[in-house]
């Protein structure tokens, strides 16, 4: 297997691997529709608060259906996170953010709930965030991609390169409201620059870590710019950026200093652009593949069925 479908199945490592262990997962739903998936010790967890969550005899476990609107479901999970963070329970819970993702049926259905962003990965709820490749034809460099070091002050992969620009799609703000917020924040990008941003899809991928598990979909933006433009923080999240011809950030994303969960931003932009081609990577279609994982699919079960990623 070649160094690029490794990547892949390692950022892809739940899809894989977990799905093994699903047994002692079980679905989480809300309003009668799957949202998520918990593992073993957040079930067990969840289980001290039956005035809030509820498992069936199936084993699929929903919030209580006395919490009827948006903002019960939200109260209820924050008091219960609030207490698991005080009792030290969880560790991505250390990373608290003060910030919140909405829970969704689908990316377009209306939200049923918000959570801090810390504790989506307990609740194996979809993810959503914004990635922007930032890159040049530069006149001794060649085609080069601009990356950036993340501060070692992050709660979550302090000190790894990630892509230019990269951001979480927080309650209140669009997808390209977003883009534009974090190209400002993170790296200075001027108005009249970002005017050349483009849309260019997403990637979607499951990857499983000490904290849990992140069913990610990442919106995808190029911004070419100009040779002589040099990246700058103003947020304090960024260590430093370098700018990088093509090929030895096709070597980079190998080690471990690299992100991984940024990865399939990278492998997509290289792929759309033809540095990674059938010539050599022959099995491109499956790599493609292992880039869009069909995770609203995944996410099916009802009240009334199961799904592909059900334990039973």
């Amino acid at each position: 297997m070649s160094k690029f479908m490794n990547l892949a199945r390692k950022f892809n490592c739940f899809y894989f691997n977990g799905k093994c262990d699903l047994q002692h997962c079980r679905p989480f739903l809300v309003c009668g529709k799957q949202v998520g998936i918990m593992q073993a010790k957040v079930v067990e967890a969840a289980c001290r608060y039956p005035d809030v969550f509820q498992m069936d005899s199936s084993g699929m476990v929903s919030m209580h259906p006395s919490l009827t609107t948006y903002e019960e479901r939200s109260a209820r999970i924050n008091h219960v996170l609030t207490q698991w963070r005080e009792e030290r329970l969880f560790v991505t819970l250390k990373g608290w953010r003060n910030e919140c993702y909405e829970v969704r049926t689908g990316f377009a259905d209306p939200p049923l709930l918000k959570m801090d962003r810390s504790a989506a990965c307990l609740f194996g709820v979809r993810q959503y965030g914004v990635e922007i490749n930032g890159y040049t034809h530069h006149p001794q460099l060649g085609m080069s991609i601009w990356l950036q070091r993340r501060a070692l002050s992050k709660p979550t992969w302090p000190g790894k390169w990630d892509n230019m620009v990269a951001g979480g799609l927080s309650v209140g703000h669009s997808v390209l409201d977003t883009a534009l917020k974090e190209a400002e924040e993170e790296a200075s990008i001027p108005a009249h620059l970002l005017a050349n941003l483009r849309s260019a899809g997403s990637v979607s991928f499951y990857f499983e870590s000490e904290r849990g598990l992140f069913p990610n979909t990442e919106f995808v933006y190029d911004l070419e710019l100009p040779a002589d433009f040099v990246p700058h923080n103003s947020d304090g999240e960024v260590d430093l950026f370098e700018l990088v011809p093509v090929k030895q950030v096709m070597e980079r994303i190998f080690t471990p200093e690299y992100k991984a969960t940024s990865c399939p931003t990278t492998l997509d932009f290289l792929i759309r652009h033809g540095f990674i081609n059938s010539d050599n990577e022959p099995r491109l279609p499956e790599l493609v593949e292992l880039l869009h994982i069909p995770l609203h699919y995944l996410y099916s079960q009802s009240s009334s069925g199961k799904s592909p990623i059900s334990p039973n």
